[in-house]
């Protein structure tokens, strides 16, 4: 084999030459890389008091942001990075003081945790459905209904668990047998390879860190070839097996330290002090922004286009930090996506509405605005991108795989028919079947696991199934028995909170709808790191309008919570699997992390619902600074499908927004992978930009 072969690909050719029985010996290879998980899901760390502590810490951090952010343009994010980057500068502060050493598998407990409690402003529905029940019902629609924090907490605690659970048997498909990306949880295991992997106290070993695995898989999300290649000098194996210079797998003993790492250790320390410096000053004056925009409201309301302008059009420029992080996070693409979004929705939408008199009302007004025209414009551009790519998701297994279950069936037929296909027929040994050598059924064993699967995950390039220990796993007994509990506790928590407002049988289908959708939420987001949540509901909300009549009192508020119930569960599931892949490649416990996630949902529950109704007493909502965009497009969506009716010249502009961006959503989905193809306008990111003014966005600089 020749040097630059890759450890997964050395593990491919293992596999391959075993099921033909030229060198079953290679084997070995695979099962020290199943030693290396063992070990690592073996150490005390990987669930820890103090790692909980600091996961939900950083959590609760995240989580006001994500509700400040998000009941002012709809958009959140779950900044898994961002939360390891702190937990591990937190530890490395503290270093000196610790009794056991910060691993990368606590560095993952701590992401896991603190991402599931900051995305829960979105996961229980505080900055779309919540408002929109809050605010925006009418009182023919049985509304406005004003929860208190009692029930919002209960609410909350009862839509956010089912998801998790159900996430569980999923991993073993997307992330161990298929393999998919998830390049948001590969690029945070590359991180945290990086920062443990050169660390100057020596007590991290490197080969601890899963580097190589990590690499390969992060090789679409960052494409610095030079970090790559430093990355593999710097790691002299993959999950834990030694390599020579010729690629080959060899025991290597520990090397000494070499004089120069003292230095190498004091320049790392000093840099990490001028980054926590320089965290702490970013921090700072966002905080004082923030608390003088209160008190000068201007501030987040500067008219650059002059006073005329920001008087009739709301053409005015907001300098919030938050947005500027946003944008950093999300990157250029996307916010030039919402930028563009923001262009045409309110520098030609809107003027052309309100000059043909679509819209003869103010401006700002939801009902007789061109706001609330243009929304139902944005909305048609999130159905038709959340329709195409969601109809993509189920037809390709099919299209892809038709001619090999095909040809499979065919065979087994003309073979024994139907029966023998199907299992039904006894073997015609009667009770007897003749034994196979050990030689035999191990080889068998392999030929079978081979084509019991598709090709385009098992075959000539997928190395064997290498996994966690099953004393690290969570049991089909043990996931069989929390979904019942859940899903019995989230009808129940549903049922206290709204009564007869909604029945029983639409809080059940709206969470076998929820499952049944999270599956393509997260193969999307392991294929494409987009999870399509606005979509899944919005699918809901169109399957519920058919099912809930018309002539319901409460088919309105029947359509929110159902589309809330099934956003809720989609969304909690892809969270879970970024951070088990994340998890996966570095080595971690899946079992820690699944006890980390329902513990930060649970606490992510409670405190997003005091956040929200924190901001909701401080500021008015729907007011200047919080307008809630979301909540008016789940209660116009609710009410479209409904048949509630659109406002004039709404549904043709609506129409041809829609087809456009359906050509460009499947334009988006061929290109994959294409250089072009993040530069093609993505609908979601459009639609969210055309919902709010110029001064909600902000591009990276």
């Amino acid at each position: 084999m020749s040097p630059d072969r890759g450890p997964q690909e050395l593990l491919e050719d293992m596999h391959d030459a075993s099921v033909e029985g030229e060198r079953p010996d290679e084997l070995s290879a695979v099962d020290e890389a199943q030693q290396f998980l063992a070990q690592q899901a073996e150490q005390a760390q990987n669930f820890t008091f103090r790692g909980i502590c600091v996961g939900l810490a950083i959590g609760v951090i995240i989580c006001f942001s994500n509700t400040y952010f998000g009941l002012q343009t709809g958009w959140i994010s779950g900044m898994t990075m961002p939360a390891a980057l702190i937990g591990f500068a937190f530890f490395k502060t503290i270093s000196q003081h610790l009794d056991l050493p910060f691993t990368p598998v606590e560095n993952v407990l701590v992401q896991t945790v603190a991402g599931a409690v900051g995305t829960m402003p979105l996961g229980c529905g505080f900055v779309g459905i919540v408002p929109a029940l809050n605010y925006l019902l009418k009182p023919e629609e049985n509304g406005p209904l004003q929860l208190p924090t009692g029930k919002l907490i209960l609410w909350s605690l009862g839509i956010c668990f089912f998801g998790v659970v159900f996430a569980v048997p999923l991993r073993k498909e997307v992330i161990v047998r298929e393999k998919l990306k998830f390049p948001s949880g590969t690029a945070t295991a590359l991180v945290i390879s990086v920062l443990h992997g050169g660390g100057d106290d020596g007590k991290i070993a490197r080969q601890e860190c899963g580097l190589e695995t990590a690499r390969r898989r992060s090789a679409d999300v960052l494409r610095s070839r030079s970090l790559s290649q430093d990355l593999v000098r710097r790691s002299s194996s993959m999950s834990g097996i030694p390599r020579d210079a010729a690629g080959n797998f060899q025991a290597v003993p520990k090397q000494p330290v070499e004089s120069d790492d003292s230095e190498a250790g004091l320049d790392q320390k000093s840099d990490w002090k001028a980054k926590i410096q320089l965290l702490a000053v970013a921090f700072g004056a966002s905080a004082v922004y923030t608390l003088s925009s209160y008190f000068i409201p201007y501030l987040h309301d500067v008219p650059v286009f002059g006073l005329q302008l920001a008087h009739d059009w709301l053409w005015t420029f907001n300098p919030s930090p938050a947005y500027i992080g946003q944008g950093i996070i999300m990157g250029p693409a996307t916010t030039l996506h919402m930028l563009l979004g923001a262009i045409v929705g309110w520098a030609m939408l809107s003027p052309l509405a309100k000059s043909r008199g679509w819209a003869s009302g103010p401006v700002n007004d939801w009902t007789s605005g061109s706001k609330g025209w243009i929304v139902w414009v944005s909305l048609a551009i999130m159905l038709a991108d959340s329709i195409v790519s969601l109809g993509w998701l189920v037809l390709r297994p099919i299209i892809t795989h038709s001619p090999q279950w095909s040809r499979s069936f065919r065979r087994h037929t003309q073979n024994g028919g139907v029966s023998r296909f199907l299992g039904l027929r006894r073997s015609e040994r009667g009770s007897y079947t003749a034994l196979a050598s050990p030689e035999h059924s191990r080889t068998h064993h392999l030929r079978s696991r081979s084509f019991s699967r598709p090709k385009s995950s098992v075959g000539k390039h997928e190395a064997p199934e290498v996994d966690a220990p099953p004393a690290h796993l969570i049991s089909n007994r043990t996931v069989l028995m929390l979904l019942v509990l859940s899903v019995a506790f989230c009808i129940f928590a549903i049922r206290t909170v709204f009564g007869a407002l909604i029945p029983y049988y639409a809080i059940f289908l709206a969470i076998i709808l929820a499952l049944l959708l999270s599956v393509m939420g997260v193969r999307a987001q392991g294929e494409t790191d987009l999870n399509p949540v606005s979509g899944i509901s919005k699918v809901t909300q169109l399957i519920f309008a058919i099912v809930v009549p018309n002539s319901n009192p409460n088919a309105v508020t029947i359509n929110l919570l159902a589309g809330a119930i099934s956003e809720s569960g989609a969304l909690q599931a892809g969270d879970l699997m970024q951070d088990l892949k994340a998890g996966h490649l570095l080595g971690a416990s899946p079992k820690a992390q699944f006890w980390g996630q329902m513990i930060g949902s649970a606490v992510g529950a409670v405190v997003s619902a005091g956040v929200y109704k924190l901001y909701t007493s401080v500021y008015e909502v729907p007011g200047g600074l919080f307008q809630v965009p979301t909540g008016y497009v789940w209660i116009f969506t609710a009410r479209l499908v409904t048949g509630k009716g659109l406002p004039h010249m709404a549904w043709q502009w609506a129409v041809g927004a829609g087809g456009i961006f359906a050509i460009l959503t499947a334009v988006r989905i061929q290109g994959q992978g294409k250089w072009w193809q993040a530069w093609l306008p993505g609908g979601i990111a459009v639609a969210v930009g055309s919902l709010h003014c110029c001064r909600a966005i902000q591009q990276r600089r």
